[in-house]
């Protein structure tokens, strides 16, 4: 999906297949990409809890995006959380440590080089929720979505613009 603002989102099912801890009771890492506000992943388990997003190959990734609701979820909705990245789970490094105040909507975490503005690039990338609202024990958390950097094509990087290439840019 792109959404023109040069992103597009490149988590998929393959990519949450791996999910640490939930609740089996129809709350699982499915809702997280069902597309609806009205679904939720249910952690189960005492804290951290843990939603990591593998990819086969080391990916380009730009930002995160994560729906919660603290009006609907009190005690369940996350206070702070972590997040981290890397290539396995035994070196991930935390990037962002987010402070939420009753949430409500789309959390965007930026997942670019804050000196160079280059995207992160890699296989893992773990949500850790650290601590919840209220004290809660569980967690509950609506959408998640990656993007990835909108590649141009290699012919929209060269500037043909003599007048002899202009007359044939159009296609018929």
């Amino acid at each position: 999906m792109n959404f023109g603002l040069g992103l597009k989102e490149t988590l998929n099912k393959e990519a949450l297949r791996k999910r640490g801890d939930y609740t089996p009771r129809g709350f699982g890492v499915d809702c997280l990409r069902d597309g609806s506000i009205d679904t939720y992943w249910q952690s189960d388990g005492p804290q951290p809890h843990f939603v990591n997003i593998h990819f086969l190959r080391k990916t380009e990734l730009q930002m995160l995006r994560i729906y919660l609701d603290y009006r609907q979820d009190e005690s369940y909705c996350p206070s702070k959380i972590s997040i981290r990245a890397g290539s396995t789970l035994q070196d991930v490094q935390e990037l962002h440590l987010l402070e939420l105040e009753e949430p409500s909507g789309w959390i965007n975490v930026d997942l670019r080089d804050e000196t160079t503005g280059h995207p992160l690039h890699a296989h893992l990338v773990q949500i850790a929720v650290l601590s919840n609202h209220q004290n809660g024990k569980d967690t509950h958390m609506r959408q998640v979505q990656l993007f990835a950097p909108v590649k141009n094509s290699v012919l929209e990087d060269i500037p043909f613009s003599s007048t002899e290439f202009l007359m044939f840019s159009t296609i018929r």
